[in-house]
């Protein structure tokens, strides 16, 4: 298994006439590789949200679920930066379309519990789901790590703020079409499954179809990346633009031991574990929101699957035009400021959550602060992974943004979205919203502990 992950040998370097058209083409072309690879890990990513309001139709109550829900992001935590070490030390191009089929396919297996125990045997149904759940949490950790290693090899510091934002839309693009395909999945295949029984239905839509989907994707994926310039005979980004960060060294084109990653350039930095705690709080927005968001919607306003598809289709979709707008913000306004366009965008997320909150019997209201919380909720996701990447060299990327994302997933996502949420909401949405709220709050605090700090770096930039 290591030798298939063992990064390319660095080729001769081609002649200097043929160079820029060669660069020019695979950036592109890697860059397209990225977004797909990345767009097909979130098809099968969180459809176990879609999966929950059938799923309480056979007798599984909501804190049963939430645990279920948060074994996938406790993996996706543990992965993402366990895994970032791995990632830095492999092919990327092998590692992001691997991680993807293994993750498809136990999306797929999600059919089981329900088919092979359902409500009669609910102990053991809920723990295969919790098994499978981690496992596609797992497998999806390893879709972040080479993307952001393939980002800073093939694109340099200086454009990597709007780049980033324009490949951040990948997991809105591959989550916004959970949604519909859960929808129009079963509506379309249902039958060849199930026949009349129509209450099974739902599992085609929420776990076969999309997986299916994701292993094409994974086969596009690993035909368009490529590792490092380098290894397709080129010189590196920073060579080829003349764009050389204040932290690059020529080892930042080594591969690096594990222990180097870890304790020379990811557990000593302090403007890391600010971000990363702020990333906790900014996750459990994030996913405090959308996961619950058709349980909400089916609960207390009575949508049907395709309505509550669609709304989740708004969130995810909507948070397109807003990355792109927080990352020309955070380089043309504030001048590579992550840290004040984060803290703004989450005060008016927080806006947004009020008005979900109070104007909770009003459809219409409803759905468009549903949308407005995606559009404005996703550029503080973006920043703090763009933060990650500038504060650590390059070889040690994918473990700097995996602690980042560790907090985010593990703490954010798991225990405080998933779990915590899906005890409270027992008690009412009420509390639910308080908690959404103070948690735009402290992500404000956490980050802005850090301006000052970004502020010096970069005046020496």
């Amino acid at each position: 298994m290591w030798n298939l992950l063992t990064p390319p040998a660095f080729k001769e370097e081609m002649p200097a006439d043929k160079v820029d058209a060669t660069y020019k083409s695979l950036r592109w072309q890697v860059f397209l590789g990225i977004f797909i690879g990345y767009a097909g890990f979130y098809i099968v990513r969180k459809n176990f949200s879609m999966a929950i309001p059938f799923l309480g139709e056979f007798g599984f109550d909501k804190g049963e679920l939430g645990i279920v829900l948060s074994m996938n992001a406790i993996a996706y935590a543990l992965s993402k930066f366990l895994m970032g070490s791995v990632s830095d030390r492999s092919n990327a191009r092998v590692f992001l379309p691997l991680g993807l089929v293994l993750a498809a396919l136990s999306m797929m297996f999600m059919i089981v519990p329900v088919m092979a125990f359902g409500p009669e045997n609910k102990m053991w149904a809920i723990v295969l789901m919790t098994v499978l759940n981690f496992l596609v949490g797992w497998f999806n950790g390893m879709g972040w790590p080479p993307c952001g290693r393939v980002m800073t090899h093939w694109f340099s510091q200086n454009e990597r703020g709007m780049k980033m934002s324009i490949w951040n839309c990948a997991h809105n693009v591959g989550g916004a079409v959970i949604g519909p395909m859960a929808a129009y999945g079963a509506m379309w295949f249902g039958s060849w499954f199930y026949g009349a029984n129509e209450s099974y239905y739902f599992l085609i839509g929420t776990y076969v179809f999309p997986a299916a989907v994701a292993l094409f994707i994974a086969v596009l994926a690993y035909l368009l990346i490529r590792d490092t310039p380098q290894s397709c005979g080129l010189p590196s980004i920073e060579q080829y633009r003349n764009d050389y960060p204040k932290n690059y060294s020529e080892k930042s084109e080594e591969v690096l031991s594990s222990k180097d990653i870890f304790f020379k350039y990811v557990l000593n930095n302090k403007m890391l574990w600010f971000i990363a705690i702020a990333n906790a709080f900014v996750y459990m927005v994030r996913y405090g929101c959308l996961d619950w968001a058709p349980k909400f919607l089916m609960e207390t306003q009575g949508y049907n699957i395709k309505e509550a598809g669609w709304a989740y289709f708004a969130y995810e979709f909507a948070a397109i035009p807003g990355t792109l707008i927080c990352g020309w913000i955070s380089d043309k306004v504030f001048k590579g400021g992550r840290a004040l366009t984060t803290s703004i965008f989450m005060a008016i997320v927080a806006v947004f959550i009020l008005l979900y909150w109070q104007f909770s019997d009003n459809s219409t209201i409803v759905t468009l602060s549903l949308i407005g919380i995606g559009f404005f909720i996703y550029g503080p996701v973006m920043l703090i992974g763009v933060q990650a990447l500038d504060l650590a060299p390059k070889n040690a990327a994918g473990t700097a943004a995996g602690l980042t994302g560790f907090f985010g997933y593990f703490f954010g996502t798991a225990i405080l979205a998933n779990i915590v949420i899906g005890y409270v909401s027992e008690a009412g949405w009420n509390w639910t919203f308080l908690m959404l709220l103070a948690a735009c709050a402290l992500a404000i605090v956490f980050t802005m502990f850090t301006y000052k700090d970004e502020k010096v770096l970069l005046s020496k930039k």
